[in-house]
C-alpha cells in the first residue's frame, strides 16, 4: 500500500476516535459529575530508508481529561454532596477503590452510604461509612465531618490521584486512580448540592461539525490516491 494512504488511515482513525469521545461527551450533558474528555494528536515519524522520504503518520492515543470546576445545583438533599475544589469522593465497587465527583448518595437497610449502583461511600481511611437507622439529623461540614443527631460519626474521605492525566475512566463518572491516592487539602464539601456536568454542548457539537468535514476532507483525498494508483496498475497492465 501506498504511504499516502497509511498517513491517510491513520489520520481517519484519529478522526474517528475523537467522534467518539465527542459523542460521548455530549451524551452526558447532564450527567451529574461527569468529566469531558478531548483527544490528543501527535506525529509518528517513520525512517524508511536510506535516500528516501520519511514517512509521518498521525497517532490520535493520547487522550485529554478536563478537570475544570462545573456549576452546582441547589437541591437540598441530605445525601446530595458536592466536591469544591480539586478533589474526588471515593467509593467501593466491585472491582476496587475508585474516585469519583458525582455526589447523589443514599442510604441501604443498614445505613451504608452508597449511589445508585450500589458503591459504598467511604471516609478518609477507605473504609464504608454508616448513619445509624431512624437518625433524624444528619449534617455534613465543609471538612467532610458526618454527624448524626449531632453525634460525629466519620470524615468522608475527599482525594487527589498523583497524576491526573494517568486517570483511567473506570465506566460513567468513575475514575481508576491506582494506589496512590491522596488526601485532596484544597477541596471542601456542600451538602445539599450536586456539582453536574461540565460538558459544554455548544463547544462539542462545533467541535464534532469541524472533525466531521475533516473526515470527509480525509476520505476525499484517500479516494482521490485510490483512482491514482488504480489508473497506474491498468496503464502499465495493457
Amino acid at each position: 500500500m501506498d504511504n499516502a494512504i497509511y498517513a491517510g488511515l491513520t489520520r481517519q482513525s484519529g478522526l474517528m476516535r475523537e467522534m467518539r469521545v465527542i459523542a460521548n461527551n455530549i451524551a452526558n450533558a447532564e450527567t451529574t459529575g461527569f468529566r469531558r474528555e478531548g483527544v490528543i494528536f501527535s506525529e509518528h515519524v517513520a525512517d524508511t530508508g536510506r535516500g528516501l522520504d520519511a514517512l509521518s503518520m498521525a497517532n490520535a492515543r493520547g487522550r485529554l481529561l478536563d478537570l475544570e470546576q462545573a456549576g452546582m445545583t441547589l437541591t437540598g438533599g441530605t445525601y446530595d454532596l458536592a466536591v469544591d475544589g480539586p478533589g474526588f469522593f471515593a467509593v467501593q465497587t466491585d472491582d476496587g477503590v475508585k474516585i469519583t465527583r458525582a455526589g447523589a448518595y443514599l442510604t441501604s437497610a443498614e445505613g451504608e452510604l452508597m449511589n445508585a449502583d450500589g458503591h459504598r461511600l467511604l471516609d478518609e481511611g477507605l473504609a464504608p461509612i454508616q448513619v445509624p437507622p431512624g437518625a433524624a439529623s444528619v449534617a455534613v461540614g465543609p471538612d467532610g465531618t458526618l454527624s448524626a443527631d449531632g453525634e460525629q460519626l466519620a470524615r468522608i474521605g475527599l482525594f487527589a490521584p498523583p497524576e491526573t492525566q494517568l486517570m483511567q475512566r473506570s465506566g460513567g463518572t468513575l475514575f481508576d486512580a491506582g494506589d496512590e491516592l491522596q488526601p485532596a487539602g484544597n477541596a471542601t464539601i456542600r451538602q445539599g448540592f450536586l456539582e453536574g456536568s461540565n460538558v459544554q454542548p455548544i463547544a462539542e457539537i462545533t467541535r464534532m461539525i469541524e472533525v466531521q468535514r475533516a473526515y470527509e476532507i480525509g476520505q476525499n483525498l484517500l479516494d482521490r490516491e485510490d483512482k491514482r494508483i488504480r489508473d497506474t496498475i491498468a496503464s502499465l497492465t495493457r
